[in-house]
């Protein structure tokens, strides 16, 4: 089970806004150059944050994306839901139970549902503002 890139990267982003930004505005250009992802993807994934009220947008010269919220109240499971990653680890969690021919039938649901649930807790449980605290220790420790 993966996630998709748009997760893994929108995660990343998120993370060198953290540690790049101190307090101004920081461009996709840069974040792009730094994480090797693509501008067009990063451009897309921004458009889902910024919905999101993950980050910000400031227009004009010196402008960029600077968080919404602080770095405390954004948990890596929000930032990966806001990019339409499901964090369900079969498909059939995803849609109405009322379709699935088999819910009642089903043995393995109850595994797949707790899967998914302890899956939620912990990127729940894990803030942008930790990971870029673990981020800044490894620029300094190498």
């Amino acid at each position: 089970m993966r996630l998709s890139t748009k997760g893994q990267y929108a995660v990343r982003a998120m993370v060198s806004l953290v540690c790049h930004a101190n307090g101004k505005p920081i461009t996709l250009k840069d974040i792009s150059e730094s994480e090797d992802i693509s501008l067009p993807y990063l451009e897309q994934l921004f458009v889902k944050l910024r919905r999101g009220n993950i980050v910000k947008s400031i227009r004009g010269p010196g402008g960029g994306y600077l968080l919404a919220r602080p770095a405390s109240e954004i948990k890596v499971g929000e930032i990966i839901t806001v990019v339409e990653e499901s964090l369900n680890p079969v498909s059939c969690l995803d849609e109405d139970p009322s379709i699935c021919t088999k819910t009642n039938k089903c043995v393995t649901q109850r595994v797949w549902k707790g899967l998914g649930e302890k899956m939620k807790e912990f990127l729940n449980s894990i803030t942008i503002e930790d990971l870029g605290r673990e981020a800044k220790q490894l620029t300094v420790n190498h």
